[in-house]
């Protein structure tokens, strides 16, 4: 007889998603998604696979690295277009919201500056047109070739990560689930 000294909860909670996450007849009986017709209840954009799920978080992740203000539509746009996971591609572009937006564009700039072999220019940022017209012409170039490549980076690791994890989850739960049947 095997005794299991550790087991593990389960990592991904199906129930508990299921519950919080809206279904979708609720998205096509909405007034401002109707002009997606039935492309929005497509269940492709809603099921918990995993090349779905770990492609869109990758992607997501990618995405949060646009410096502008429309992360929600491009991740709306890229599940529906790839047919990839819509909360997944939703959760892994939160990562940057009004609270960490600041450190993950310096750490952009940063790595940007690197790659150019530029020295960071100390910038003070003031909200006006003045400021964009003189102070952002030594710092953007630097800015989005660091945006371009942690997004590259920050989306592949991202997507690997999940698929090793989702991969070692589901081998060590048949396993485990084997060697129960087996005793």
């Amino acid at each position: 007889m095997r005794i299991v000294l550790v087991q593990s909860s389960r990592l991904m909670p199906r129930r508990l998603l299921k519950k919080i996450c809206p279904s979708p007849g609720s998205f096509q009986k909405s007034w401002f998604l109707r002009p997606f017709g039935d492309r929005i209840a497509d269940p492709r954009l809603w099921t918990l696979h995993r090349r779905a799920v770990t492609t869109a978080f990758g992607i997501g992740l990618a995405i949060c690295f646009i410096p502008l203000p429309v992360h929600m539509v491009v991740a709306a746009i890229a599940a529906v277009a790839l047919r990839i996971n819509l909360p997944a591609i939703y959760g892994a572009t939160l990562l940057v919201n009004p609270f960490t937006c600041v450190p993950v564009y310096y750490t952009a700039y940063r790595v940007g500056t690197t790659m150019l072999d530029i020295t960071p220019e100390p910038f003070h940022f003031q909200p006006s047109w003045a400021w964009f017209q003189t102070y952002l012409q030594p710092v953007w170039k630097p800015f989005l070739v660091g945006c371009m490549a942690c997004a590259i980076v920050t989306g592949l690791l991202g997507w690997l990560i999940l698929e090793i994890v989702w991969r070692w989850r589901v081998t060590a739960r048949y396993r485990t689930r084997h060697e129960v049947s087996a005793a």
